[in-house]
């Protein structure tokens, strides 16, 4: 099977053929020690959760500073202290480049929020939309950053304010809100830094290539919404951060970019061995607008940067949950929707990894291909990519339309990488292959069809020949793979003829929930497949599709 045209790193375009991969002697301990493992019968090991969170903030206390329209804003951020509060005016306008300056250490935060914040805006813990943008107080500038951080700046908390460029600009704004301080070490970026029920938006006809850089430490961003984030020959990111220690929380916004949506890399930090840490991504909307599709109806002309949805390439300890991804298609890149793909972007960070990684109870829908995965940099040095843990999420019209439907895909040498009780429907590959052998692999307990191929390498068969040739001992059982050769996979595993015989609630009225009469319910203590009940109470009440409301059927 050839390779040809897959990208396993985000970043550049397809590769015309596939690469040699470099050998390390960093390859050969971790391959020796998973070996060990693998002999001697130990599990693998679990992904690390995120081990701290921002705090939350106090309320203000202090003064009130009020700016009225065509008042000074940098003015008032130079006079507040901590506790006080900055108010905005409802549909004011603030042009110029502010940056938030540093406070005398406090426990107490600034509060910038529009005036009609407690009254006008959705509560807290709900997502706002452009419809509130009236409500909103406008920061906005033609060049640079709308709003920076001055080293040290910490504790300030922004509510209600909609950021967008000068309309009518002819070159693209580079990006709206900077955390971070160039050049500065760890001790000295800006730190509890909370952005919420926001509207941060590009220009809808030039673009505008970023939204926030999350380049700072401990740092909240929820129940906010980005759109408009697009460039034609470069990347662009609602949020991206790859300077900063974290932790961070990106909590029930609406994310849209024609790049990436988020992501964490694709930049080297200055400070050695920094790795964003303990992310929680938790209940956010990741989509691509169809108006950048072409051969939709809604296509507004302009081919656009599209590559996928979420991408890790230097990150460590992260929790992405309760999240839907939809609407990725190839086009700049090769239409995997989720990439957990480390980099070395620039060739001074050899200590890049992605590691500790939990996958959870989300929903992936309409997109080219599924995840994507990278043991090594195969490019620069990196550390190995280990311990992820994909578990019960729902894949569906993954292919088509969109794509060659690959479910999932890992290279160049991975560690530890499980996908267990995961509910799929993909036109293509069950999973894909190449590269140093793949070690620690559990595929357990998830429903899917087998199509054409199943689970294959490079210059391998289906099932068993690619399983024996590039994976150490995997774990592969209790799995039900519908269409699949019954001798094709190690026992354990179910194939029924089609999904008729799987016991679906309504597999027509995309109610993937088994049946209880279904002969595989409750098999091994637990039923196979995603539990669409718990999923869906991970997702965030305005993101739920149809079949959540579907009657309970235990």
């Amino acid at each position: 099977m050839s390779m040809k045209g897959i990208d396993p790193a985000h970043g550049r375009a397809a590769r015309r053929g596939p690469r040699k991969l470099p050998v390390r002697a960093g390859w050969f301990i971790a391959f020796a020690l998973s070996i060990l493992l693998t002999v001697w019968g130990a599990e693998p090991t679990p992904a690390t959760l995120p081990q701290s969170q921002p705090e939350s903030p106090r309320e203000s206390t202090g003064r009130v500073i009020q700016v009225a329209a065509g008042e000074d804003l940098q003015a008032a951020l130079d006079m507040a202290t901590p506790g006080d509060v900055i108010e905005l005016e409802a549909g004011a306008v603030y042009t110029g480049n502010f940056i938030l300056p540093r406070q005398p250490e406090s426990s107490e935060w600034v509060h910038i929020r529009v005036a009609s914040s407690d009254s006008a805006l959705p509560p807290p813990g709900t997502r706002v939309s452009p419809a509130d943008s009236a409500a909103m107080a406008v920061l906005t500038a033609s060049s640079g950053t709308i709003l920076s951080t001055a080293a040290g700046a910490q504790r300030y908390r922004l509510t209600g304010i909609e950021f967008r460029p000068v309309p009518g600009q002819s070159a693209p704004l580079n990006t709206l809100v900077w955390i971070g301080a160039q050049g500065r070490a760890l001790v000295e970026q800006p730190s509890q830094i909370l952005i919420e029920r926001c509207y941060l938006h590009g220009d809808p006809v030039v673009g505008t290539r970023r939204g926030i850089v999350l380049n700072g430490a401990a740092t909240t961003i929820r129940d906010s919404y980005f759109a408009d984030f697009m460039t034609l020959n470069t990347d662009s990111q609602a949020i991206i951060g790859w300077a900063g220690p974290g932790p961070y929380s990106i909590l029930n916004n609406y994310l849209e970019a024609s790049g990436e949506n988020l992501m964490f890399g694709g930049a080297d930090p200055a400070e050695r061995s920094v790795v964003p840490s303990d992310i929680t991504i938790r209940g956010n909307y990741f989509s691509k607008p169809l108006r950048w599709k072409e051969g939709t109806p809604e296509y507004a002309g302009t081919r656009w940067q599209v590559k996928n949805l979420l991408e890790l390439k230097n990150a460590r300890r992260v929790l992405i949950s309760g999240n839907v991804f939809e609407h990725n298609w190839i086009q700049s890149q090769n239409g995997f929707a989720i990439l957990f793909t480390v980099r070395n972007q620039e060739n001074t960070a050899p200590w890049s990894v992605v590691e500790d990684i939990t996958f959870s109870d989300n929903l992936v829908r309409r997109v080219g291909s599924g995840i994507n995965i990278l043991g090594y940099d195969d490019i620069n040095q990196s550390q190995q990519t280990k311990r992820i843990h994909i578990h019960n999420n729902l894949f569906t019209e993954v292919g088509g339309e969109w794509g060659n439907g690959t479910l999932l895909q890992l290279l160049n040498g991975t560690a530890f990488v499980s996908f267990q009780n995961n509910t799929a429907l993909q036109s293509g590959r069950i999973l894909n292959t190449e590269g140093p052998m793949q070690t620690g692999f559990v595929f357990r307990n998830n429903i899917l069809p087998h199509n054409q191929q199943g689970m294959i390498g490079t210059g391998t068969s289906s099932g068993n020949h690619t399983l024996t040739t590039y994976f150490a001992n995997p774990e592969v059982r209790g799995n039900i793979l519908v269409g699949a050769a019954p001798n094709l996979y190690p026992a354990g595993n179910e194939t029924p003829r089609n999904f008729n015989g799987v016991g679906f609630v309504d597999f027509d009225g995309g109610n993937l929930r088994l049946s209880p009469d279904s002969r595989y319910a409750g098999r091994a203590g637990t039923d196979p497949g995603a539990d669409l009940d718990r999923l869906c109470a991970a997702l965030s009440p305005t993101d739920r599709p149809a079949f959540c409301a579907a009657p309970e059927t235990r």
